[in-house]
């Protein structure tokens, strides 16, 4: 049953929550920076867990742009808006960082940034961050090994805090199965991982879905479209008729990006996943 675990992610509403504040690196102070992309502001970061769940849904997962602040009494009112709203905190979705990187400064400062994250995750209360494994070329080796370093790195730090590092099949070095794979495997860890329908190529997407869905800390649900704009229900129906078949029991984030109105786009996504349900 796939209702009984339907999430979003906040990006699935970045043109309702106000300002992204976007990380990037500075080559010229060799340290992060944020720059700030406007957006419409229809409710509030703390409104959404009561909001989600009025929509039926269970858990979320926020990208870190949309922390409009992080100091102690935000994020503890974060926290105790989850709490009351009775929904879960699934994961914290940092979406930038190169820990892989073959320069030592931008990866050991990407590493200290990111160990930032893991303690704004501990006292908001999200079980998991999701780590961008890195921006390097897919196969590369010694970005592979550089990653899982690091990887095993975060989670040491992260277990202490109870949280959870996760990766995902999102950005260069994991843009294949097989350089995906190699970084999950680890070396003295295996890494939990998301499996976003939307990153996979259409040659490997059957086969990474069917590779992740074991393992998967959630599932990135976005499916296709048609040239009309109507979801493509046939292809739909089968990646999700994969994550059946695996017996994946992990949380199905759903993530519409299109133009329109982000709820609409969102309960059309929904509604797709409650037929096959039936």
């Amino acid at each position: 049953m796939l209702n009984n675990r339907l999430s979003i992610s906040s990006w699935s509403l970045h043109r309702c929550l106000g300002p992204l504040r976007l990380t990037i690196w500075n080559e010229v102070t060799n340290s992060q920076d944020t720059i700030v992309e406007d957006q419409p502001f229809e409710f509030q970061l703390v409104e959404l867990p009561k909001i989600a769940v009025e929509r039926g849904l269970t858990a979320l997962e926020i990208c870190h742009f949309h922390f409009p602040a992080r100091h102690q009494n935000y994020l503890t009112q974060l926290k105790h808006a989850f709490e009351e709203a009775q929904i879960i905190f699934h994961t914290l979705l940092v979406d930038y960082g190169d820990i892989a990187s073959p320069d030592p400064i931008r990866q050991s400062s990407d590493i200290e940034y990111l160990k930032g994250w893991i303690d704004t995750a501990q006292i908001v209360g999200a079980s998991s961050v999701r780590i961008v494994a890195g921006e390097q070329p897919a196969g590369d080796k010694k970005a592979i090994a550089r990653s899982i370093e690091a990887l095993q790195q975060l989670r040491e730090y992260a277990v202490g805090k109870n949280v959870e590092v996760v990766t995902e099949n999102f950005r260069a070095l994991t843009s294949t199965v097989s350089s995906w794979s190699s970084i999950i495997a680890g070396e003295q860890y295996s890494f939990p991982t998301i499996v976003d329908f939307g990153n996979f190529s259409s040659l490997e997407k059957k086969n990474g879905i069917r590779y992740g869905a074991p393992l998967a800390h959630s599932i990135h649900a976005k499916p296709e479209y048609t040239l009309e704009g109507e979801i493509n229900k046939e292809s739909f129906y089968s990646l999700l008729t994969i994550l059946a078949e695996m017996n994946c029991t992990a949380p199905i984030s759903i993530i519409y990006d299109r133009e329109g109105n982000m709820w609409d786009g969102i309960e059309r996504i929904l509604h797709v996943i409650k037929d096959f349900d039936r």
